[in-house]
């Protein structure tokens, strides 16, 4: 059958039943009342570049053993069920289709399905992009998941098992990590992409097990890799990026192995608590900005042959008397310490540190460490090694640290005039300018011999993501700096996941060494209404606001402290703490951008990267941001970033059929461009 259109409103648009066959070549069915296609009783259909749209139903629904469906080249899009659906021993084979617009699950498996998706695109799905349960399997090759509204592969039931080789998950648009495996699935994940997303993987549960091979996790807003409740997970040639924590064991029977890893940019590299006991080897942690390796609350894990290098924190903070085993690991370059031990620590063996010896072995003032001098240490290595007050079978080797640079400051002028080419925000920049007009007179009249009127430093911010918030503290930060009410007006950004620890007393010593962080600078707390939940019960985010209450007024001239989120849910926050509250008299509301100013957004974007904005595409861009919806989901700034990213990836499938492109075609975006709308 070719080239048939099918319109049937009252029922299902294509059944294909009891054993039958056929090829449908460039078919279209619309507007079905029930499913779209409908494959049952053993039928073995193959759908050839068809199209299925505005069903009432599933997309594709294959149900019953021996039947099966073959579908090249197909679109399925605007479903108000799952775009596919198989179930009861049903198998379909999809090759170089699309599955977008549902209101449902994208593809949804169940009950011993079975199903292979190869050079697949799955988005813009509102629940999860692929779910899978009861033993169905999954083969997924080359295949694209982005823009999903919970997980992007959710994986359930002994059995169920999912393969995915070459593939790629991002841009998720809700609050749910972008894989999901839990009682007792499997899957595995070999040369994957997972990007912009809250959480990457998620392992729970007993018999559940994930292998990650040499795949890429990156511009995780939380944890790049959870392991719980008994789960297993394999990571082997990995590379974790911009993640909050690199990979969280969490509980007794959680584990795995990481082996020949590298996590760049967390706030914790490795995170291991309440007996989990995992094994990491030949794994670096660059630049966290917490600690390389962080375990408490009877969490053990063997480490060899780790490294850690340029820590804000710690290299490894091991608390807790927790009995980990750490052989021939290094660390450099940690800016409180290679090591730091509680009693009746771990086992440490040739682990070495180019830290100082009384930084390396912990910091004199930790409660239960000694003051260290060199002297004891020397004697400590010859006789086998003290490693922050606990014996170790050798000591680690340390050398001098290295000398911090000086901090260079702008002129007050020069970061003014940054905030002034920042698009839109004009009454930010208002407030930005009166505090500072505030600050440099009170300071001329300090000098003049006379009183300064007292100015408030601590801010609130509210507003959506996306609308320039962390971008105006750190140019704060620097403000302040140039007129010397603060050292450095460095930046350190924390939310509740770098506050809020895990057991009594471990959020007092995060949030003391976040504050410690920003010393001379400014601590910026996201979402900070986290921290006081609406049902908090024994959360231990109070303790979290408690310590920064305090710390804010025993050192008021060290730290400048912002809060930020969502403006009902900030005005919450400070109204059920007083103490916050008190402590900030002003708050700076930044407002969504128009349309107008997400155009002139896009527009620096290619002036940056050396794109032109071609005829009639300014006025479509216009057009495509008033027409997009403005709901929770809506990135603002980080949303015109992305529409650009989107044209400069339509723009090179474009050019690049051209046998002989001018520079014009190199480099002018033009209306076809454009992503599609959502």
């Amino acid at each position: 059958v070719r080239r048939c259109t099918v319109d049937n409103p009252a029922g299902v648009g294509l059944s294909v039943l009891d054993g039958a066959g056929g090829v449908f070549e460039e078919c279209e069915v619309v507007a079905a009342g029930q499913s779209g296609v409908a494959v049952r009783g053993g039928a073995r259909p193959r759908l050839d570049r068809c199209r299925v749209h505005h069903a009432s139903g599933a997309g594709f629904s294959l149900t019953g053993e021996g039947t099966s469906l073959e579908a090249v080249g197909c679109e399925v899009y605007e479903i108000r069920g799952a775009g596919v659906q198989v179930s009861g021993r049903a198998t379909g084979h999809l090759t170089d289709c699309r599955v977008h617009r549902t209101t449902s699950d994208g593809v949804n498996l169940d009950t011993d399905a079975v199903l292979t998706l190869a050079d697949c695109e799955i988005h813009d799905i509102p629940e999860n992009a692929i779910d899978l349960r009861s033993r169905s399997v999954l083969t997924l090759t080359r295949s694209t998941v982005r823009r999903f509204g919970r997980n992007g592969l959710s994986v359930w039931d002994p059995g169920t098992r999912v393969d995915a080789n070459q593939c790629e998950l991002h841009e998720s648009t809700g609050d749910y990590p972008a894989v999901w495996v839990s009682d007792g699935a499997t899957a595995v994940l070999d040369s994957c992409r997972v990007r912009e997303v809250p959480d990457a993987l998620f392992v729970l549960d007993r018999g559940s097990r994930v292998d990650v091979v040499d795949s890429d996790l990156s511009q995780v807003r939380s944890t790049a890799v959870s392991v719980s409740d008994g789960a297993i997970v394999q990571l082997d040639d990995c590379r974790i990026r911009e993640a909050a924590t690199g990979a969280w064991f969490r509980d007794h029977g959680s584990g795995g192995t990481l082996a020949n890893c590298t996590i760049d940019g967390a706030a914790t590299g490795v995170i291991v608590t309440k007996g989990a006991d995992p094994t990491v080897e030949r794994t670096t942690v660059s630049g966290p900005s917490e600690a390389g390796f962080y375990v408490s609350a009877e969490g053990r894990g063997t480490f060899t042959g780790c490294r850690v290098t340029g820590s804000g924190g710690y290299g490894f903070h091991i608390i807790d008397g927790c009995r980990s085993t750490l052989t021939r690991c290094r660390t450099e370059r940690c800016a409180r310490g290679g090591y730091e031990f509680s009693e009746a620590g771990p086992l440490v063996e040739d682990c070495t540190s180019d830290e100082s010896a009384t930084t390396a072995l912990g910091s004199p003032t930790t409660p239960g460490h000694p003051p260290l001098t060199a002297p004891a240490v020397e004697t400590a290595a010859s006789t086998g090694g003290l490693l922050g007050g606990v014996p170790s079978q050798r000591s680690v080797q340390t050398s001098a640290p290295a000398v911090e640079p000086p901090v260079s400051v702008r002129p007050s002028s020069a970061v003014l005039g940054e905030l002034d080419t920042l698009v839109g925000l004009e009454s930010v920049k208002r407030e930005v300018r009166a505090l500072t007009d505030m600050i440099e007179v009170g300071r001329r009249r300090q000098e003049a011999g006379l009183k300064a009127a007292s100015v408030r430093r601590h801010l609130v911010f509210t507003g959506s993501p996306g609308t320039g918030k962390t971008t105006v503290a750190r140019l704060y930060g620097e403000i302040l700096a140039s007129l010397g009410v603060l050292e450095r007006g460095h930046l350190v950004e924390v939310s509740r996941v770098d506050l809020v620890g895990e057991h009594i007393g471990s959020t007092a010593i995060r949030t003391q060494e976040a504050f410690d962080r920003a010393r001379g600078g400014v601590l910026f707390i996201d979402e900070a209404y986290a921290l006081s939940p609406e049902d908090s019960g024994r959360d231990f985010g109070r303790e979290a606001i408690d310590t920064l209450v305090k710390l804010m007024e025993d050192h008021r001239e060290a730290v400048v402290v912002i809060v930020a989120g969502y403006t009902a849910e900030m005005e919450r926050f400070l109204s059920v703490n007083p103490g916050v509250a008190s402590r900030f008299s002003r708050t700076i509301t930044f407002g969504d951008y128009a349309p107008e100013e997400l155009l002139r957004i896009v527009e620096q974007q290619a002036e940056e990267h050396e794109y032109r904005i071609g005829e009639g595409a300014a006025e479509a861009l216009l057009k495509y941001f008033t027409a997009l919806p403005k709901g929770p989901a809506f990135g603002n700034g980080r949303t015109a970033r992305q529409t650009f990213e989107a044209m400069v990836e339509r723009h090179a499938g474009r050019v690049a059929q051209l046998s002989d492109p001018t520079t014009d075609d190199l480099t002018l975006l033009y209306p076809e461009d454009l992503p599609e709308l959502i």
